[in-house]
């Protein structure tokens, strides 16, 4: 397959420019939030808008706006949207909180020692409001692609 016509998938652009647009919306949000500038969040997980919500949001929405919504297709990137953002809500949320009990946990046990010990990261998934961020996010790219690109 010629590379242009990767870069003519009007479903992949607008999966990619949410996703993009939605890592890079997460600095200044925490930004404003938290009084100082995280540039790490441009490459992590969790944080607000979820980034994985916003890419299959719009991946799905676009395909069904693409191809139809009465396809196979459109059903099936439905359910793996639905399984990457009760995932992102869920089990990786648990994962984030369990990573900052463990971290308190294991500063109590050390305080007033020096160690290195390396601390679990605690931004793992989303709250429901940052995966519904992602969601709205992912609705409007996946709308704007398709009006200007049909």
């Amino acid at each position: 397959m010629p590379f242009w016509r990767i870069i003519t998938n009007q479903v992949l652009i607008a999966g990619l420019i949410s996703w993009l647009l939605a890592q890079s919306l997460k600095v200044p949000i925490d930004r404003i939030r938290n009084h100082r500038t995280n540039w790490s969040l441009l490459f992590s997980a969790g944080g607000m808008p979820s980034s994985h919500s916003s890419l299959v949001t719009s991946t799905a929405l676009a395909i069904g706006l693409y191809t139809g919504f009465d396809t196979p297709l459109f059903a099936l990137a439905t359910a793996v949207a639905m399984i990457v953002i009760y995932d992102a809500t869920g089990i990786r949320r648990q994962a984030g909180i369990h990573a900052h009990t463990i971290n308190l946990m294991m500063e109590e046990l050390f305080k007033g020692n020096p160690i290195n010990e390396k601390q679990l990261k605690e931004v793992l998934g989303h709250t429901p409001g940052e995966a519904l961020g992602g969601v709205v996010l992912g609705v409007i790219v996946a709308l704007l692609v398709w009006v200007v690109w049909r």
